[in-house]
């Protein structure tokens, strides 16, 4: 039984993710959307490769998240990975085979990087209120 990727579903999850409003979303979107657009769209099971580009370019996400992301498989993924030792007796010894430090480090750019982004994107958002309001 094939499990069917719900791409409207995608685009809520990740817009959440991100901490944006459909508002918003609708605005950066332009003026043929509104909020209860975003919400019609967030419930589609398939969405037009077109507005997938559109959304991505906005949300700054591929287009493949959107397109392959399963929660269902993330969440056996991890279920299967990591498991809660009762007894040490069941507990196995992992050696990584990679540097945790080096990921740690990894993730805290990527984090300082998306705080970057989103203070830019904060500052061009009040450039673009101001000159509302000015008008």
């Amino acid at each position: 039984m094939e499990q069917k990727i719900h791409q409207g579903r995608n685009v809520k999850r990740f817009r959440e993710m991100l901490n944006i409003k459909q508002e918003a979303l609708a605005y950066d979107l332009g003026e043929d959307w509104n909020q209860k657009k975003i919400s019609m769209l967030e419930q589609k099971d398939v969405i037009e490769d077109s507005l997938l580009k559109q959304i991505s370019a906005v949300l700054k996400i591929p287009v493949e998240a959107f397109q392959n992301f399963d929660e269902e498989q993330a969440i056996n993924i991890i279920s299967n990975t990591f498991s809660d030792f009762k007894d040490g007796a069941s507990a196995i010894n992992i050696q990584p085979t990679f540097n945790p430090i080096r990921e740690v480090l990894k993730l805290h750019e990527e984090k300082i990087a998306l705080y970057e982004r989103m203070l830019k994107e904060k500052d061009e958002m009040m450039v673009r209120l101001e000159k509302l309001i000015g008008k």
